[in-house]
């Protein structure tokens, strides 16, 4: 059974920076990538960010490009999320997951428990 352990959340006010970590343990998936996802009140879960299992390729949905940066320790089994320049839509649960396919990034059918980030104007 896979855990996802996500941490680093926390109050920051907006224009700082918050370093996200997510240790998977059990059934590891040793060729998946994995993604960052967050959900604020009220919206849907979405995508934020995507990296492959090799690293090579990394996806980040348009509003974090620039600010965000996904990174990976595969002997670690952890994957990080490097946020900087904050602003407060930034603020939601953030989750991590493997991802079944690169092209669709779907995430599999379970989840940890999500850290939160709220960022204050």
């Amino acid at each position: 059974q896979v855990q996802l352990v996500e941490s680093g959340g926390g109050l920051v006010q907006a224009g700082g920076s918050l370093r996200l970590s997510c240790a998977a343990s059990g059934r590891t998936f040793s060729s998946l990538a994995m993604g960052w996802f967050r959900q604020a009140p009220g919206k849907e879960r979405e995508l934020v960010a995507a990296i492959s299992w090799g690293s090579s390729s990394r996806y980040y949905t348009d509003s974090v490009k620039g600010r965000f940066t996904i990174s990976r320790d595969n002997a670690k089994n952890t994957v990080y999320l490097q946020m900087n320049s904050l602003k407060p839509e930034d603020t939601a649960v953030y989750y991590c997951n493997f991802l079944n396919g690169w092209t669709t990034k779907k995430p599999y059918d379970y989840w940890g428990q999500g850290t939160q980030v709220t960022v204050s104007s």
